[in-house]
């Protein structure tokens, strides 16, 4: 912002700057023109007065020459006088006679000879003179006896032109130089509360206000408004997450005590019920344990929420490695074969158990629509990002991939199954509809992602998208299988 202000002030300087110094500089040359044709006609008449006494006293030849060199040397150009047959009657400098028969047919002494005043300026491109001739006629007849031409040197006044432009420039600049001084401490002045509003607000979207409430006493009163506008919303906002965060955690806590005492209950009460009922007591039971884990899950999202996202290195291979291990003998039970497949991918970033708990509430979803017979892949790959899509700077991604062949998903169903209580018609009982959702939150504080697809063998395949600390060459293996490419890629 602070760029962007500076900026604006400059052009705005600059554009007033060019508004009044480049007409300056032009009215200066159009002045300096005037001046110093103003004098060289003031000379040219002078001289030509004084030619014409001479010549009608007969004294042309004894003084005219010594005014005109007096005249030369005082204007520091050359001064001639032409007669009307175009011989040169006095010169300040020598001519030749080629000279003397050219100066009678220069434009400015013909139109002098023929009784009309001439003055011719040449002009340079920025406005000054490059070099000035001023023919008057002497006397009053028509034609005139003679004419007198004063040329006058123009280095002086171009100096001066020149020296002025520069001078405007190097004002110009002075003024760029304050005004971007000032400039910068205004806007800096400006931007203070504003950057300190932005780094509240990161902080607020990262969870909490970590250096408490902004304190702005300086910056417009626009900006002090918004930053008390911005206090009392963050506030207020931290106020209900805290007693969200407070209702869940202890609504869930006081659940279980009750939960916990109607499962004993229940669990007392099997033997004491017929035959017929026994149905509706092993429901009640199914039940009880989905509201139990159901509360687990809210307990887990509440912990997610009140800790703060701090990721750390974490081994993701030897994690499949480990979970696979566990899950292998459940699956088996259940006439369910479960794989483990994949790459290397190395070390990755997530939270402490996040991956732990991604795996096993994916790998307990994949368990519990795979009819018997299926197979369960848990596959780990590892993929380079492209150049343009990479965040935070990381170069590679680990993707865990929970691969089943039950009946699938739609994609309307895929789109909302991350929805807190969400569950499919057809889903099996037992379910919470918590499992994905609790998975979809520790993949994105762990800087992840998790997308559902449909899996080529007509299941599901569950991707958990986490970015690597280093980029290692993946090499295709299946971890379940022993031996030593096994030991080289898995650590157990």
């Amino acid at each position: 912002m602070t760029r962007r202000l500076l900026l604006t002030y400059l052009s705005i300087a600059v554009l007033v700057l060019l508004c009044l110094e480049i007409p300056l500089g032009f009215v200066y040359s159009q002045a300096e023109r005037d001046r110093i044709i103003s004098a060289a006609h003031d000379e040219a008449a002078s001289l030509s007065a004084y030619a014409e006494l001479s010549l009608d006293a007969g004294r042309e030849t004894q003084n005219l020459p010594r005014r005109v060199t007096e005249c030369a040397r005082r204007i520091g150009g050359q001064v001639s006088v032409v007669s009307r047959d175009g011989t040169v009657i006095a010169s300040s400098e020598p001519m030749a006679p080629e000279q003397a028969r050219y100066m009678a047919r220069r434009p400015e002494v013909a139109a002098a000879l023929a009784g009309h005043g001439s003055t011719d300026v040449r002009t340079s491109s920025i406005g000054g003179v490059q070099y000035l001739s001023v023919a008057a006629p002497v006397g009053h007849e028509t034609p005139p006896a003679a004419a007198v031409r004063v040329t006058v040197p123009t280095d002086t006044v171009h100096a001066r032109v020149h020296q002025v432009w520069l001078l405007l420039a190097l004002a110009g600049l002075a003024v760029l130089a304050a005004v971007a001084a000032v400039g910068f401490a205004i806007a800096r002045w400006t931007g203070r509360p504003i950057r300190e509003l932005e780094q509240a607000t990161v902080q607020l979207a990262g969870g909490s206000l970590s250096d408490g409430p902004v304190t702005i006493t300086n910056g417009p009163p626009e900006v002090r408004s918004l930053a008390a506008a911005f206090n009392q919303t963050a506030a207020r906002l931290e106020h209900l997450l805290a007693s969200q965060r407070a209702f869940a955690g202890e609504a869930s806590h006081q659940l279980k005590t009750p939960l916990a005492a109607l499962r004993l209950r229940l669990d007392n009460l099997e033997p004491a019920v017929a035959d017929f009922g026994r149905g509706s007591l092993a429901a009640a039971q199914t039940e009880t344990e989905r509201l139990a884990r159901m509360v687990e899950g809210l307990l887990a999202m509440a912990r997610l929420e009140e800790k703060a996202a701090t990721r750390e290195q974490v081994d993701v291979e030897r994690i499949c490695a480990e979970r696979h291990q566990t899950w292998a003998p459940v699956f088996h039970n259940h006439g369910v074969r479960l794989h483990l497949t994949g790459e290397r991918a190395g070390p990755v970033l997530a939270l402490g158990g996040a991956v732990e708990q991604i795996l096993d509430n994916l790998l307990s979803n994949a368990l519990r629509h795979s009819p018997p017979g299926t197979s369960v892949t848990l596959q780990l790959r590892h993929r380079a990002a492209r150049r343009r899509t990479v965040p935070e700077g990381r170069a590679s991604w680990a993707e865990l991939h929970v691969i089943d062949e039950g009946p699938g998903m739609t994609e309307e169903q895929r789109r909302r199954a991350f929805d807190r209580f969400w569950r499919a018609p057809d889903a099996p009982k037992g379910g919470t509809g918590l499992g994905l959702a609790l998975v979809q939150r520790l993949a994105h504080a762990s800087g992840g992602d998790v997308t559902l697809r449909p899996a080529p063998t007509g299941g599901l395949d569950a991707v958990v998208s986490l970015p690597c600390t280093e980029q290692l060459p993946g090499t295709d293996h299946d971890f379940s299988r022993p031996g030593p490419r096994q030991q080289q890629t898995v650590q157990i």
